[in-house]
């Protein structure tokens, strides 16, 4: 099919969109950035970029010769640069047109990647604070260049005029704001002073501030990162880094790792926390490029299980979004988490070789952490699988320990199936791993790999019931009516029943309900709401063959053996929900409304009976 031809009018011209200056401000400030605080990161990391470019074009310069100074009185900011500076032709071309970057002539663009900023519309953050910029700027580039004024307005409309060099004695860029009333939060002095300090404190160019014509310039980042000192013995690099960490994230770390990637230009430290967080809760992480903050929330930068880590570091070469808020995700983004990832596993292993103390506090602290990466780590997994805590019949224990006295290890499903059989189990000597948590199940599991004279078996009803002692034939046979009568109350649950001795005494009845035996109840109730047809049949057909739920009443119980002998069928009846009740209790699993309901009725059906026996 073709498409009918529409003649071009001859009037007809390419023609320029037209931007809505006020409109695109207030897009970027509702979807790009976080606050209007960015405007301050944005200046900053212009000033940056424009002295590393002055560093190119003079390469024997020292590294202190040219610097950033900041005033903000409450009636201005001004950010001031020993940059390389701009000509008119730069005016003209970068800063009125939106997003093209001031950083891309070509005398520079060879060292773009040596730049913060990668989008060139950090100027228009701004106008977040202000209705007015003015900047005047002297290039370095050409000798004895005068200077150049540009002012431009939150309507759109700009104004560029030549000044004498003399209007600017030095190279470089001044840019001045006049707030708005409505920001003053962002831009009063004390705040300016505390923005530069929160974004800019790792820059590697000096920085002052000051709030008064007058005044002496207050240094914004008077020390260099931590990790770029020397320190006179390895103790007190250990204890400068902690307390980097500390005065950074709030709390003291339990050790801090050293975190460096020469081929990305990355440094830096992870604080381990000293205090447990829930499972796959992500810490965000501060992270700088080049020395300007990026965020303080960069979850990306490591992987999910690292948890246990929070980590301040430096980069070159890694990509930020258009906000400069976060990381892009590329391949190098992904090298690096995998590198930290690595350097993390490495400090583990090196304090499992070298320090059991910290081992130990550290896995007291963060064992969950810690089980989470052994199930895909297989060195991890041979380090420390043996020194990690779990619950057990024998209490809270190691699985070193544990293996020592017992060969084999059974392993329950879920948290409710060790609650049900925990006490019955221990009595019988049986050593059973609560295998319900997170990775549990699955790192008991592969404990045969390194304990290989160890073996390892999933715990099921059948597996228990085996080593509980059957009554002799008597008992049996005297208490077969009961039996009968409880199976019967109980068959709308599923639950067969059996008489057995097992320890302790105390215990008067064990529910043996696994998830195979709850499964078929769902499967018999479909069964029943079918009620005939094709599908009936093949849901009662399984009804038959699935594992039920056992209730095995201890003839050792002195109330059992009350029980066993009542020849009042409802009341025996009665005493056999009862005891279902309370062995469904004591299996500590939510109760459905029919047991609840049945545990209700069988209370005050014995409270009738005891009170009409009494009177």
């Amino acid at each position: 099919m073709t498409l009918p031809h529409t003649p071009v009018s001859p009037d007809a011209a390419d023609r320029t969109f037209q931007v809505d200056l006020r409109g695109l401000v207030d897009l970027l400030s509702h979807h790009l950035y976080s606050s209007p605080r960015v405007y301050l990161r944005e200046l900053l990391q212009n000033a940056v970029d424009a002295l590393t470019a002055r560093h190119g074009l003079e390469p024997g310069a020292a590294a202190d010769a040219f610097g950033i100074r900041l005033y903000a009185d409450g009636s201005v900011v001004r950010v001031e640069d020993d940059g390389v500076g701009l000509t008119e032709a730069d005016v003209h071309t970068f800063l009125a047109t939106i997003g093209r970057s001031s950083k891309r002539s070509d005398q520079i663009a060879e060292q773009r990647a040596d730049f913060i900023g990668q989008f060139g519309i950090g100027l228009l953050s701004c106008f977040l604070v202000a209705d007015e910029i003015h900047v005047l700027s002297r290039s370095a580039r050409t000798p004895d260049a005068p200077a150049v004024e540009w002012r431009g307005r939150g309507d759109g409309s700009y104004s560029v005029r030549t000044l004498p060099s003399s209007a600017r004695p030095r190279p470089g860029t001044t840019v001045t704001l006049t707030p708005r009333a409505d920001a003053a939060e962002w831009t009063r002095p004390g705040q300016v002073h505390a923005l530069a300090r929160h974004f800019g404190s790792l820059l590697r160019h000096p920085v002052t501030f000051q709030d008064s014509a007058n005044g002496t310039g207050a240094p914004v980042n008077p020390e260099p990162a931590p990790w770029t000192r020397t320190y006179p013995t390895p103790g007190a690099r250990s204890r400068a880094l902690a307390a980097y960490g500390e005065e950074v994230f709030g709390f003291t770390p339990l050790d801090t790792i050293e975190l460096d990637l020469p081929a990305v230009g990355l440094k830096g430290i992870a604080c381990v926390l000293s205090e447990a967080v829930p499972a796959g809760r992500r810490h965000g992480h501060r992270v700088h490029v080049k020395g300007m903050l990026l965020s303080e929330q960069a979850e990306e930068i490591l992987p999910e299980w690292a948890f246990f880590v929070r980590c301040v570091i430096d980069a070159e070469s890694l990509r930020p979004t258009a906000s400069r808020e976060s990381l892009y995700e590329d391949d190098t983004l992904a090298a690096v988490r995998d590198a930290l990832a690595e350097s993390l596993r490495a400090w583990i292993a090196r304090i499992a070789a070298s320090d059991p103390e910290l081992l130990g506090r550290f896995l007291q602290v963060h064992h969950l952490a810690v089980k989470s990466l052994a199930v895909h780590d297989d060195e991890i997994l041979r380090m420390l699988l043996p020194w990690l805590p779990f619950e057990t019949t024998d209490g809270h224990a190691t699985l070193d320990e544990f293996a020592r006295a017992h060969r084999t290890v059974l392993v329950t499903s879920s948290v409710e199936e060790f609650r049900q059989v925990a006490a019955i189990a221990s009595a019988a000597g049986l050593g059973v791993v609560n295998g319900g948590y997170t990775y549990d199940r699955q790192l008991v599991h592969r404990l045969p790999e390194i304990r290989p004279e160890v073996s390892v078996a999933d715990l099921d009803p059948a597996t228990l019931t085996a080593h509980l002692d059957p009554v002799d034939r008597e008992t049996e046979l005297a208490a077969a009516a009961y039996l009968a009568l409880a199976r019967d109350a109980l068959a709308v649950f599923d639950c067969d029943v059996a008489l057995r001795t097992f320890q302790p005494a105390t215990a008067p009845a064990l529910l043996l309900d696994s998830r195979e035996a709850r499964h078929e109840r769902t499967r018999s109730q479909l069964a029943r709401e079918q009620q005939g047809g094709l599908w009936g049949d093949i849901l009662g057909h399984l009804r038959q063959e699935a594992p039920r739920a056992q209730l095995i009443l201890n003839q050792l119980n002195p109330l059992v053996r009350t029980a066993v002998t009542i020849n009042e069928p409802e009341l025996a009846r009665t005493s056999a929900e009862a005891l279902y009740g309370q062995a469904a209790m004591l299996s500590r699993r939510p109760l459905r409304p029919a047991e609840s309901s049945l545990i209700n009725r069988s209370f005050l059906d014995l409270l009738a009976h005891a009170l009409r026996k009494d009177s």
